[in-house]
């Protein structure tokens, strides 16, 4: 069954969308204030829908990404809006200026994540309209830490805010939440972003000492709180340093499967005297999209100068007549070229004992470089995507400055 998905992914990823109406329906072009009804409230996101003759396309809106459907169905008063990658799609009755209806995500067998849905059409607003002025401004970065239970985790929050309105994301040392809009209100700030598999919803009030203190809603049941302060020198752990090779080895080594059942091994003929990039992934992981959206082409422009990549998945099932058919669809969406394997489940632990000689799988993705002799040159946990502005163009120029620098030696 076709899934929806991520919107997260799209326009990100530059897939065609396309859907059909059956003859008669009214299914209104335009923009549409679009709610998942979470256990934090309201998690709102912008809906773009287009018509040419009795076909339609749809887009997720979170501030400035335009993220496709792969399909829009309308069939009689019913609509389905689908993204197969994440397996994941939204169903909603049609009347009149008004979807009502559920998002549902697949996660095994015929077990689902399911919560309700619903858009109002013409509205562009995200939480509010805005019309008051607010008592605060969020701007710049903030130094954060995320709670749940006794676990806690260090990001970095970053915020800007025109108005009532407020774009934003937290990188985290396995990545970012990508592309985060909202709202201002009073002393308050609000965000979501609707990627088709992750629903995050944030908010924090402004306490008297100047931080901020909220909590952080995720999918069907996740939560965690969150506190920050203000700190434009606030940043996290080395990328570099949380993934790194056990005393005594020099390079990697593995044997697994393609989708057609093919053995891929960094002995192959394909590697030999080549900068060879390892991309740690799974179908399922926005950042790891993210990730492949930059790599993918990149590879088409650098591969004739002495460059491969190969792609490492770690699937929700390490069957491969279960998990292929998703790894072939990334295959497919982000037009790769390189091989992409099945390396085993995405369970970190289990991911770990595949690559027994680094200290562990921190997080997806991981990128390891390794130069044309078979030496592991760095490795890179996590990714600064696109949402993360200046972050992202960093990181872009220092892995071209790196693998500039390997190719020639």
């Amino acid at each position: 069954m076709k899934t929806i998905v991520v919107l997260l992914l799209a326009t990100l990823f530059g897939i065609s969308v396309s859907g059909v109406a059956q003859t008669g329906s009214k299914l209104k072009p335009g923009h549409w204030r679009a709610v998942v009804q979470s256990k934090g409230g309201e998690l709102p996101f912008g809906l773009e829908i287009n018509q040419t003759g009795s076909s339609y396309t749809a887009f997720a809106l979170n501030g400035t990404e335009r993220l496709p459907f792969d399909e829009v169905t309308l069939k009689g008063d019913s609509v389905r809006l689908t993204v197969a990658i994440f397996e994941a799609e939204i169903r909603a009755k049609v009347d009149g200026n008004t979807l009502r209806g559920f998002w549902r995500r697949r996660r095994t067998g015929q077990n689902y994540t399911t919560l309700p849905f619903s858009a109002q059409h013409g509205l562009t607003y995200r939480f509010t309209p805005g019309t008051q002025t607010p008592k605060i401004n969020v701007t710049g970065t903030w130094a954060t830490t995320f709670r749940s239970g006794t676990d806690s985790t260090v990001s970095v929050g970053i915020f800007n805010q025109k108005g009532s309105k407020l774009t934003g994301t937290f990188l985290t040392t396995t990545g970012d939440y990508r592309f985060l809009e909202g709202n201002v209100v009073g002393d308050s700030l609000l965000l979501s972003t609707f990627d088709g598999t992750h629903l995050y919803l944030f908010k924090a009030r402004r306490k008297p000492d100047h931080t901020l203190e909220g909590g952080f809603w995720s999918g069907e049941s996740g939560y965690e709180s969150w506190t920050a302060h203000f700190d434009p020198k606030a940043k996290l752990p080395d990328a570099l340093s949380l993934t790194y090779l056990k005393p005594g080895y020099k390079t990697i080594a593995f044997k697994f499967p393609d989708v057609n059942g093919k053995p891929v091994s960094l002995p192959d003929a394909r590697f030999k005297n080549k900068v060879v990039l390892v991309q740690i992934l799974g179908s399922w992981c926005p950042n790891c999209m993210d990730e492949t959206n930059f790599l993918s082409p990149w590879y088409k422009k650098n591969k004739n100068r002495g460059v491969e990549i190969v792609g490492l998945a770690y699937e929700k099932s390490a069957d491969l007549v279960e998990s292929a058919p998703k790894i072939q669809r990334m295959i497919d969406r982000f037009k790769i070229d390189y091989p992409v394997v099945l390396a085993g489940t995405n369970v970190k632990s289990e991911a770990s004992k595949t690559l027994p000689m680094l200290n562990q799988v921190v997080g997806f993705p991981t990128l390891i470089v390794i130069d044309k002799k078979g030496t592991v040159r760095q490795i890179h946990t996590g990714f600064t995507g696109p949402g993360t502005g200046n972050y992202y163009d960093e990181f872009v120029a220092d892995f071209n400055r790196l693998i500039d620098k390997l190719v020639t030696e």
